[in-house]
């Protein structure tokens, strides 16, 4: 049944739920009230019976006289029938005799008990050939005998046939206009369902994701266009993005593969054609050839680390670093590759929770940038605030106009003055995200008296906490 509720579109559904609702509703309300009229009525018919009673003297004459049979028309007694009610004699051995009326009533224990003196009164329904009496039977003072006074029920059983007829036509009239109202309100409230509906189906079939759902009220089918538009415009962004990343990547890796190829294909023509490059041309070119491969992995590198969404987890465990030992370590690789720049450090004691691999990499980034862009000779001060967790690389180079300081933290973005030196324009896009990660702040501005300073700030504290115990 569960499933085959479930098969039905959501619009029958709840057109169908509504109807059993108001049926269910209907039918208790008309069962109260079928009950509610019969107690009515029957409560009546017991009080005519109590209120219409032949005269007790007439009847005792009719028991002392003998006559407690069934006499014909012409000896019955000459009071008239109250109501057209059956007038019966029973006495304390169960027999009875008709007094008035055409039908004798079947005799049950409670009225040989009222003959007997054992009980008050009697009042009960009994059914005699095939009709329905209501039976009230009572004492016949000075006698061993009751008098049982009984009405058909049929006046009542009519009544009751007539109101459930007139309530279950309501009850259906009731369940129709319901699921009408139901299939009328289930149209209207599920209008917005449909358009999301449409729009769901639309992107899907087409991959439009410029698709925007009108938002009407606050309610939940509002809050649901809300979070649809929010995705979609989500997913286009991070389309646009992918569009954007795979295009540049493809830029920058055609110029690495382009000068491979030119420079294998220079060795491979020299050896065909039997007249090798002179031994200093040949080592230049495979000493290019292994520069070429080097930017190339490196640039392979970054494009993996940028590809991993926000949310993945980092290329190792979160833990509390160091980030002074972080930075010591990134100083001593930096300056294996700048020998002629000199590198000043004051590194405060600074622990942060962060991936110390990624950590490392991104102040390795930063100083690599400063190396790139000092003169020959220059000079590159780190300094590590221990009561801020700041870290500060300021080198003295040519500086970054203003006008381009809010992209260089882009992917691929490089400096127009800075697009013939080495490097794929990751480097920084790398660093911020490890920082945000992290929960920290990354920013680039003009240093005082000329060249850079990145600032670099990370949640932490100057001493590592304890240690948890055991």
């Amino acid at each position: 049944m569960t499933s085959r509720l479930n098969s039905l579109p959501l619009r029958s559904r709840l057109a169908l739920l509504v109807a059993v609702a108001v049926a269910v509703a209907v039918a208790a309300c008309s069962l109260a009230a079928w009950l509610l009229v019969r107690e009515q009525l029957t409560d009546s018919l017991d009080d005519a019976l109590h209120a219409n009673r032949v005269p007790d003297s007439r009847l005792i004459d009719l028991v002392r006289a003998g006559r407690c049979r069934a006499v014909p028309e012409e000896e019955r007694l000459d009071t008239p029938n109250p109501f057209d009610s059956t007038v019966q004699l029973v006495d304390r051995d169960g027999d009875s005799c008709m007094a008035f009326g055409e039908r004798p009533l079947p005799v049950s224990a409670a009225d040989v008990a009222v003959a007997r003196g054992e009980r008050a009164e009697a009042l009960h329904t009994v059914t005699a050939g095939g009709e329905r009496y209501r039976v009230l039977t009572t004492p016949l003072g000075g006698t061993d005998a009751a008098v049982t006074v009984a009405r058909p029920m049929a006046e009542v059983d009519q009544s009751l046939d007539t109101l459930a007829l007139v309530l279950g036509l309501v009850a259906a009239t009731g369940v129709l206009g319901a699921a009408g109202a139901g299939v009328l309100l289930a149209r209207a409230g599920l209008r917005p369902v449909d358009r999301l509906t449409d729009a769901v189906e639309h992107v899907a079939r087409t991959e439009d994701l410029a698709v925007r759902i009108p938002v009407e009220g606050d309610d939940e089918i509002a809050r649901l266009s809300r979070s649809f538009n929010a995705m979609t415009a989500a997913l286009a962004t991070s389309r646009d993005l992918q569009q954007q990343l795979i295009a540049d990547a493809g830029h920058e890796l055609r110029t690495p593969l382009t000068s491979l190829r030119t420079n294998i294909d220079l060795l491979v023509r020299s050896e065909q054609a039997g007249r090798p490059l002179p031994p200093e041309d040949r080592r230049e070119l495979l000493e290019s050839v292994r520069a070429q491969i080097g930017e190339l992995a490196s640039l392979i590198g970054d494009l993996q680390e940028l590809s991993r969404p926000d949310a993945a987890p980092a290329g190792g465990p979160v833990e509390i670093t160091g980030l002074h030992e972080t930075a010591e370590r990134a100083v001593e690789r930096a300056r294996l590759r700048g020998s002629d720049i000199t590198i000043t450090r004051d590194l405060a004691p600074w622990y942060v929770r962060a991936e110390p691999a990624a950590l490392e990499r991104a102040v390795v980034n930063l100083l690599d940038n400063a190396v790139k862009f000092s003169p020959p000779g220059g000079t590159i001060d780190v300094r590590l605030d221990g009561s801020t967790g700041t870290l500060r690389v300021r080198d003295r180079g040519p500086g970054i106009p203003e006008d381009e300081l809010p992209y260089v933290f882009d992917r691929f973005w490089r400096s127009p003055s800075a697009r013939s030196l080495p490097g794929s324009g990751l480097g920084l896009s790398i660093v911020a995200r490890t920082v945000r990660r992290s929960g920290g702040e990354i920013a680039l501005r003009p240093a005082p008296g000329g060249g850079t300073e990145a600032v670099l700030r990370l949640p932490g504290a100057p001493a590592p906490p304890p240690d948890p115990v055991p």
